[in-house]
């Protein structure tokens, strides 16, 4: 498999088109080639590119921010001399004095396959700036890591936010270069923008199932994505942010595993396998404790189930992990009808939604959740008739 920044170092026809112009690179920490060397030195050595500016994403060019809301500086990157803006910092979108330092953007992000995962946001914003700046975008296309399993219930309309870009379900299946044809085409952008695609990539391969396995190391796209098993849960463990419970945070396996020190991690999972057998098939579901050092519930001893999905156990299409954690939450919301179970708390700087809904999209899993009349078909239909429609629609989309 050849990325998209491969391709570009290693084909000089592919950087034709930007001869004579100002180019830029949007990345973050895992933006590396198959040596690990970073995109942004590896594009400072070619004799035929003048780079002029970069663009870190939420937890920065250098990837040190750890947590939601945690924003990162402008600098100067000490080896090339060129401006680093951030778009996690005083603003979101790139401002007009930021897109005057270029005239090509290379986007060299790589994606966890979820649409919460906010540097799918990034890539909107970028798109649309570009539109009204007369500016050119190029994708660097990159694997989902995930591959093209989609799940989850749609964005409804009035739910966008920086976790939230559009009308996806949170799994989405596509790769950045797909989803910025998704973008150009439902948003009506008039932009000057190409994908560079991969080379040989095989979504539907095991034991990868969209990530080389045995070909590339895992560079943390962010601090707490720090395995192909995380990319695989955090579909369903993200909506944990959202709630009271930790998602593993300040400990070594984040978003692979939940739990709190008031919960009983055997009773959860008996109640989940009583609700739906089925939402838990393609993975081990393994009770355990853990201490988080920072972060929720922090020196306190939780009860907890990790996910397990790097065994033979693991059947990448069965593996269902949103339907995975509705079920947590449900069972907890069963067998304690009162459990402050929705953290009501500042999200991605929205006040006014709980974190939990716009997490995903709407009201209806925490609605689904609270409704004690409400069984596991009631979601399923809802979630199943989204996905339907999403798989119908991105199917013209598909590079690979």
């Amino acid at each position: 498999m050849k990325s998209g920044i491969e391709r570009l170092i290693g084909e000089p026809r592919l950087r034709r088109g930007l001869s004579g112009r100002r180019v830029a690179l949007l990345a973050h920490p895992a933006a590396v080639l198959p040596d690990l060397g970073h995109s942004l030195d590896a594009l400072a050595a070619l004799p035929d590119i003048e780079l002029t500016a970069a663009f870190g994403p939420q937890h920065g060019l250098r990837g040190d921010k750890q947590d939601n809301m945690v924003e990162s500086r402008d600098f100067v990157d000490p080896a090339s001399g060129i401006p680093v803006f951030s778009l996690y910092g005083d603003v979101r979108r790139p401002t007009p004095e930021m897109l005057a330092n270029f005239d090509v953007l290379l986007v060299d992000l790589q994606d966890l396959g979820c649409r919460i995962y906010t540097f799918i946001t990034t890539l909107r914003y970028v798109l649309e700036a570009a539109a009204g700046h007369d500016k050119a975008i190029w994708i660097l296309d990159r694997p989902n890591p995930v591959g093209r399993p989609v799940e989850g219930t749609l964005l409804r309309a009035g739910w966008e936010s920086f976790v939230g870009a559009g009308p996806l379900p949170m799994r989405h299946g596509l790769t950045m270069g797909e989803l910025a044809h998704w973008f150009v085409a439902t948003l009506n952008l008039d932009v000057d923008y190409e994908v560079v695609s991969m080379l040989d990539w095989q979504p539907h391969a095991a034991p990868g199932y969209g990530w080389p396995l045995g070909e590339r190391s895992w560079v943390n796209p962010s601090p707490n994505a720090p395995n192909l098993s995380m990319a695989r849960c955090y579909a369903g463990t993200v909506m944990l942010e959202g709630t009271t419970l930790s998602e593993g945070r300040g400990t070594t396996r984040p978003l692979e595993l939940f739990g709190a020190p008031d919960i009983d991690a055997g009773a959860v999972l008996r109640e989940m396998q009583r609700i739906a057998p089925s939402w838990l098939e393609g993975c081990r579901l393994r009770p355990c404790w853990f201490e988080p050092t920072f972060h929720k519930h922090v020196g306190k001893l939780c009860s907890a189930l990790q996910i397990h999905v790097d065994d033979g156990a693991y059947a990448h299409d069965a593996f269902k992990p949103w339907r995975l954690m509705a079920a947590a939450f449900k069972a907890i919301r069963a067998l304690d009808p009162d459990y402050p179970l929705w953290r009501d708390f500042a999200y991605e700087y929205e006040h006014d939604r709980l974190a939990i809904d716009l997490i995903n999209g709407s009201t209806v899993l925490r609605e689904w959740v609270d409704d004690p009349a409400a069984t596991a078909g009631d979601l399923e239909a809802i979630a199943a008739a989204d996905e339907a429609r999403w798989r119908g629609e991105r199917e013209g989309l598909l590079l690979y």
